[in-house]
C-alpha cells in the first residue's frame, strides 16, 4: 500500500543551500535577501509595489490598514474561505459581511454582493478559490458604483492570471495578498507578500510591518545606516527574515515549473474521473488560468470517503468549513445557515486530492484507483 500525503513542500538542495547562505552572511531577520526577494517578486508579477510579511494574514491586515478600515465599517468576503479572510475584519472592530458562493468555481457569487452592500461597506475581499481567479471586472463595476476598495485574497493563486494578466498587477485593485505557508504554492515555510501600483498603500505597510518605525531596521545597521529612528504609526511586528527570503528567491524561479506540473496531474484527474457520474471535477472559466494550488471534486458521500482513502494511504482534505459555520463567527455576528446554501452545498460534497508537483505517475495512478474504488 502506498502512502500519499495530502501535501508534500517542493524543496531542493537549492532552497537549502540558499537557506544557509543566508545564515552564513549574518543577516538572520530581514536585509537585502528581503530587499532582492521583493525586487524579484514585483518584477515577476508586474507590480510595482511588493511588500515581504511573514504571513499572508499580515499582508490582509496591513492591506486593510492601508486603506482606512474603521470600527463598524463593513467589509463583503466570501463565506467559503480560510478562516484570515474574515478575521482581519474583526481586528478593526469591522464587520466581516458574508456573500454565498458559486456552485461550480466556489468563488464568491458576484451576483449576490450588490444586495449586501450597505452605507458602511467599505471594502470587498474577493477569494481566488483554489487559484481561479473571481469574476472581477464585474466585482470592479460594483466597486467604481459604490466607492468600494478592492482586496485581492490570493493566497492561492500563484502563478494566476485573469484575461491574461497575472493577478497581483489587475489595474483596478488596491491591494493584493499572497500566502507563501508550507502547503502554498510558493513556500517560504511561513511568509506573505502585499502588491500594488499605489506607493502610499506600499508606504503604510511597509511602516507598519515593522512597529510603525520610520526606516527598515536593517538599513539602521548597514554602513549608511543611522542608529537614530521614530515611531510615525501604532504597527506591528510583521516582517520577514532574510532566510525565508533567499528560499522564496529560489522558489520563485520555479513557478512556471512547478505549476505545469500541477496542470498536468490535474489534466491527469479529469481524465481518470470524467465519465463518472458520481464525481464533479473542478470547473476553470475559460478567460482565466488557475495556478492549480487545489484539485478539489465534489462527490455524494465524502465523509466516508475521507476515512477510507485514510485507510488507503491517501491523504486529503476539506476546502473550507465555511465561515458562518464557526462557533465564534456564528455567535458574534448572528450568521443564519440558510443565508448560505451554495456555501452549505459545497461543503458537505468537496474532497480536496493531493496535487503537489513531485508526485510521481505512480502515486497519481494510485490516487485516481483508490477514489474510483471508494467513490463507486
Amino acid at each position: 500500500m502506498m502512502q500519499i500525503p495530502f501535501h508534500k513542500t517542493h524543496t531542493t538542495e537549492e532552497e537549502i543551500d540558499a537557506a544557509t547562505e543566508a545564515i552564513k552572511s549574518g543577516w538572520l531577520t530581514m536585509g537585502p535577501k528581503t530587499v532582492e526577494f521583493e525586487n524579484k517578486f514585483k518584477e515577476y508579477i508586474g507590480s510595482s509595489e511588493a511588500v515581504s510579511m511573514n504571513s499572508a494574514t499580515a499582508a490582509l491586515h496591513l492591506a486593510l490598514k492601508a486603506i482606512g478600515l474603521k470600527r463598524g465599517d463593513e467589509v463583503i468576503v466570501p463565506t467559503n474561505t480560510f478562516v484570515a479572510t474574515a478575521e482581519v475584519v474583526t481586528y478593526f472592530d469591522a464587520i466581516p459581511v458574508l456573500c454565498d458562493i458559486e456552485e461550480d468555481t466556489h468563488n464568491i457569487d458576484v451576483s449576490k454582493i450588490e444586495a449586501l452592500i450597505t452605507e458602511k461597506t467599505k471594502a470587498i475581499i474577493p477569494v481566488h478559490f483554489a487559484g481561479q481567479p473571481c469574476d472581477m471586472d464585474e466585482i470592479y463595476e460594483l466597486a467604481d458604483k459604490y466607492n468600494l476598495k478592492i482586496i485581492e485574497d490570493a493566497a492561492h493563486a500563484i502563478p494566476s492570471s485573469y484575461k491574461g494578466v497575472k493577478i497581483g498587477n489587475l489595474e483596478k485593485s488596491d491591494i493584493t495578498c499572497f500566502s507563501f505557508y508550507a502547503t502554498k504554492t510558493l513556500s517560504t515555510g511561513e511568509g506573505g507578500m502585499a502588491t500594488t501600483n499605489n506607493a502610499a498603500y506600499a508606504k503604510s505597510m511597509k511602516i507598519n510591518r515593522l512597529h510603525g518605525i520610520s526606516k527598515d531596521a536593517w538599513d539602521r545597521y548597514t554602513a549608511k545606516g543611522s542608529w537614530f529612528y521614530e515611531i510615525v504609526d501604532n504597527g506591528n511586528k510583521y516582517n520577514t527574515t532574510d532566510i525565508n527570503a533567499a528560499i522564496g528567491l529560489v522558489q520563485l524561479k520555479k513557478q512556471e515549473i512547478l505549476r505545469e506540473k500541477r496542470a498536468n496531474i490535474a489534466k491527469k484527474y479529469n481524465e481518470a474521473f470524467k465519465d463518472n457520474e458520481k464525481i464533479i471535477l473542478p470547473f476553470v472559466k475559460e478567460d482565466r488560468e488557475t495556478s492549480w494550488h487545489l484539485y478539489v471534486i465534489k462527490i455524494p458521500n465524502r465523509d466516508d470517503a475521507i476515512e477510507k482513502l485514510k485507510e488507503e494511504g491517501v491523504g486529503c482534505s476539506v476546502h473550507f468549513i465555511p465561515i458562518h459555520k464557526h462557533p465564534y463567527y456564528k455567535n458574534r455576528y448572528g450568521y443564519k445557515d440558510t443565508d448560505y446554501p451554495i456555501a452549505n452545498s459545497v461543503f458537505k460534497r468537496s474532497l480536496s486530492l493531493p496535487i503537489y508537483p513531485d508526485m510521481s505517475d505512480e502515486e497519481v495512478d494510485y490516487v485516481i484507483e483508490k477514489v474510483k474504488e471508494i467513490v463507486s
